[in-house]
């Protein structure tokens, strides 16, 4: 029989899906996957059942209804003083991926170069590869993950059509400087190209950190398109409503692709979103603070078994190193033991990487902290009772 897609079959099952079939085999904790365990704001839960029982199930409008274009408009103006008109710079996708996706195929032709810097998102690399553009890969890396200027600038050339750039960035929790971000948006300019950027943990960043959309910088809004996530915002992943919000000319090209792969959203999520766009400020500053404390919750209680914690700027995510705790087995084998014999289950870092295991940064591991506090301590009394030999096998 005939073969089917290569480029999708050389990917495979994610390490998502391996790892949480594995924890739940075993009744692991999953620390692996980046969802909460408890559902976002009851009103906001309230206003989805209300619109499906008052409002039209039908199909929506292809963009998405008004009132989300309207809110997601106005949240770009509140908190980033971004001017748009809703009618022809937004766009509502099922999800951040399936906007990631439809900007990519609407944008990229085949052939075109796309630039990446990893660790990064699964999703990324199979995308750009199917839509037949050619992926530049930088590397930042633990424990400081600066970025490299130099091979930044050397992965631009003329056949560059675009940058997808993540921050804050999953794996790695690394907000960008405005520094980093002025370097990326002149390499931009000047190879005359495009950025869609992956924003879904904007509201996500610690320690009196600011995050800054690379949409902002002088000369960057006809050249961007910015992606949010009510799953992270709201807690409600399940949810998969994303927004995307930039320049008219990639908005309409990314909605080209759109009307091909979904159409559209469930209208009920799309009104209950709208109503929690609005919400008060303090509920999307609380965000932050709540997470923060679950972040170090988390990191101190990792330190003190043995690990080695980087610092987690931002996002659901912190990266630990286990070499110190006297195991060489890279990172694969380390959370497959982890998850059988500990009951514990995280993500081993090399997967975000092309080259994987061979990637050099194969003794590392990502750790999800949005969970309930009780979770995140039965979790590490777990850790702590299996290097300390009491059940350890």
């Amino acid at each position: 029989m005939k073969e089917v897609n290569s480029v999708l079959t050389d990917y495979g099952t994610t390490i998502f899906t391996i790892m949480s079939a594995l924890a739940v085999e075993h009744k692991a904790i999953n620390l692996g996957q980046g969802f909460p365990d408890k559902d976002g704001p009851l009103d906001i839960l309230t206003e989805a059942m209300l619109a499906i029982k008052n409002q039209s199930n039908q199909y929506p409008p292809m963009m998405g209804i008004p009132e989300l274009r309207q809110a997601a408009a106005e949240h770009s103006k509140l908190f980033y003083d971004i001017d748009l008109e809703w009618e022809s710079h937004t766009m509502v996708t099922s999800g951040a991926t399936e906007a990631i996706a439809a900007s990519l195929f609407g944008i990229i032709e085949p052939g075109d170069e796309v630039v990446l810097i990893e660790p990064l998102y699964d999703c990324y690399l199979p995308i750009i590869r199917r839509a037949g553009a050619i992926p530049k890969l930088v590397r930042i890396a633990p424990p400081d993950w600066q970025l490299p200027y130099a091979e930044l600038e050397a992965a631009f050339s003329k056949k560059t059509k675009l940058i997808l750039f993540n921050s804050p960035t999953n794996p790695a929790a690394k907000v960008y400087t405005i520094k980093e971000l002025e370097f990326i948006a002149d390499l931009v300019k000047k190879y005359d190209a495009y950025a869609i950027c992956d924003e879904v943990y904007e509201h996500l960043v610690y320690d009196g950190r600011q995050h800054v959309p690379l949409i902002t910088l002088p000369g960057m809004a006809e050249r961007c398109i910015r992606i949010s996530s009510a799953g992270k915002t709201f807690s409600m992943t399940g949810w998969k409503v994303g927004y995307s919000v930039g320049a008219k000319k990639l908005i309409e090209a990314a909605s080209r692709a759109h009307q091909f792969l979904t159409f559209t959203t469930p209208p009920n999520l799309q009104k209950a979103v709208a109503f929690g766009l609005r919400k008060d400020v303090a509920y999307f500053k609380g965000l932050g603070v709540e997470m923060e404390a679950k972040r170090d919750r988390l990191s101190k209680g990792l330190t003190s078994i043995g690990f080695e914690v980087m610092d987690s700027q931002g996002t659901y995510f912190l990266v630990a190193d286990y070499r110190s705790l006297s195991f060489d087995c890279d990172d694969v084998n380390f959370c497959k033991e982890l998850t059988v014999d500990a009951g514990v289950t995280a993500l081993p870092f090399s997967a975000f990487y092309q080259a994987g295991p061979d990637s050099g940064v194969n003794h590392f591991l990502r750790f999800c902290y949005c969970k309930q506090d009780e979770l995140i301590d039965t979790a590490l009394e777990r850790l702590s009772n299996y290097f300390n030999g009491i059940s350890r096998k």
